[in-house]
């Protein structure tokens, strides 16, 4: 059956041919039930169900690679892309950048998302994935006085979390975090270590890592809640994090 019944490209610019094209590919993709790792048809095939020159399908391909929607490697056709939070992180970074939103207004945005997710970790997660939680924790508090593995570790114990909901979305999100907290997690043990004594922050995270491995959801989204309260000062986001106005 033809990719796409929409009017002819010919009436068109080369903008909308493009635009044309992706959504042939993208509607190719839906209509097929086509998976995660899955084959596509080539350019070629495309261009000729379309009306549309091959450089049109090229900069459609493009498109669609550059937001991982399809993964095209060299000399091998293109397959179906997996979800990848790094497009989200990259969106919210030229956000931030641009000052179309402030990183006081992501970190409430976590905030929400953290406090869920280890609710559904504790209910949700597999022995190996509280162990490996229990041992993140552990790791920050080895890693205490070395700011980047320091900031590795809390990434990854947040990011375990997030795996350890089952929830795929909620792993994708947490992710796009990543590249904020780099800058922010050492910020704020900075702050931590001018006031507050630090080893509470380790305590508050192993408080969540325990009501993991109890599987009691209510602790868990409690400790988390707590955690954000002592970890992100509000002089670092410039507001109050629980999104008070």
């Amino acid at each position: 059956m033809p990719v796409s019944d929409h009017a002819s490209p010919g009436s068109v610019d080369a903008g909308s041919r493009v635009d044309l094209a992706i959504r042939a590919v993208t509607d190719h993709i839906r209509d097929n039930g086509l998976r995660v790792g899955d084959s596509l048809p080539g350019e070629g095939h495309f261009a000729a169900n379309l009306g549309v020159s091959r450089a049109v399908m090229r900069e459609a391909f493009g498109a669609l690679a550059a937001l991982r929607l399809i993964d095209v490697g060299n000399g091998r056709k293109a397959r179906v892309g997996a979800l990848d939070g790094a497009i989200i992180a990259a969106s919210l970074d030229h956000a931030v950048s641009t000052a179309q939103i402030t990183v006081a207004e992501i970190w409430v945005v976590r905030r929400t998302i953290e406090v869920k997710t280890a609710a559904l970790a504790a209910a949700s997660r597999t022995d190996d994935e509280a162990r490996e939680i229990m041992a993140l924790a552990d790791l920050l508090a080895r890693s205490r006085h070395d700011m980047p593995a320091t900031a590795r570790a809390d990434i990854a114990f947040h990011e375990a979390i997030a795996k350890a909901s089952h929830n795929a979305l909620f792993v994708q999100i947490v992710a796009s975090f990543a590249p904020l907290m780099e800058v922010a997690v050492p910020a704020a043990w900075r702050t931590r270590k001018a006031g507050a004594d630090p080893d509470m922050m380790l305590e508050r995270h192993h408080r969540v890592a325990e009501a993991i491995l109890r599987r009691d959801p209510v602790a868990a989204a409690a400790a988390m809640d707590e955690h954000f309260d002592a970890a992100i000062h509000s002089d670092l986001v410039g507001l109050d994090l629980k999104g008070a106005n």
